[in-house]
């Protein structure tokens, strides 16, 4: 039997990554680790401190300068920056699109980098993002490309903002999410890929508790099997 594994979640944005990650993590009492919140939080501080998001140089040494901590609070995820919690705050629209903007760096994902690494030493964690089985995690036992219709994950994101009780234009919704996957799979450093030997899974028309069911129940399998 193998000892705890390390299990790499990639996918577009609001392919339902995060809630199905955090669910997996939940089951098999494992670490998770959202690499996208910690992009969200460079993006973020950098508009706190009046760093555009396309100066690489200045994003870069504002990322290594930052101090991350995850923290469960019930089945929720809370990150901190230097002791400040601002898990809030990154869900905002803009912060998610800046993101992306701040992720396509070279410096600033060398920055984040060592540290997502040094989390998953021990083993024992669940990550996703959009290049942890390709680049973060090439080495993780089980890796899982999540994925659904731009229809679909439109629909989803909708429906949380309006839940929150902010306006949420549909067409507007689905164009950004076209925008922004454009931009993921094209950048130069580090684009979202689905890696030779990760596991496909679309959940176009199934629950986050059926993907993270699927998950959970390959990691056991092979946590008993081995590869």
């Amino acid at each position: 039997m193998l000892a705890m594994i390390n299990i790499a979640i990639d996918g577009p944005a609001s392919s339902g990554k995060g809630t199905v990650a955090r669910k997996v993590a939940v089951a098999l009492d494992y670490s998770y680790i959202d690499s996208g919140a910690m992009y969200r939080a460079v993006a973020l501080f950098a508009r706190r401190r009046r760093v555009p998001w396309d100066d690489g140089a200045a994003l870069t040494v504002l990322a290594a300068d930052l101090a991350f901590a995850f923290s469960w609070k019930g089945e929720w995820l809370q990150l901190t920056v230097g002791g400040e919690d601002v898990t809030e705050q990154l869900r905002d629209e803009a912060i998610g699109n800046g993101a992306s903007q701040v992720s396509a760096h070279p410096g600033v994902r060398s920055a984040l980098l060592g540290l997502q690494r040094d989390l998953a030493a021990k083993g024992g964690v669940v990550m996703d993002g959009r290049d942890i089985g390709s680049v973060v995690l090439p080495d993780a036992q089980l890796k899982v490309f999540l994925d659904a219709s731009v229809e679909e994950r439109a629909t989803r994101r909708t429906a949380e903002l309006r839940g929150r009780g902010l306006a949420a234009d549909l067409r507007k919704i689905e164009a950004e999410i076209v925008a922004r996957d454009h931009q993921d799979r094209n950048r130069p450093t580090a684009p979202l890929i689905q890696t030779e030997d990760a596991v496909y899974i679309d959940t176009t028309g199934r629950t986050a508790e059926q993907a993270a069911q699927e998950i959970v129940g390959r990691a056991r399998a092979l946590m008993r099997d081995g590869p």
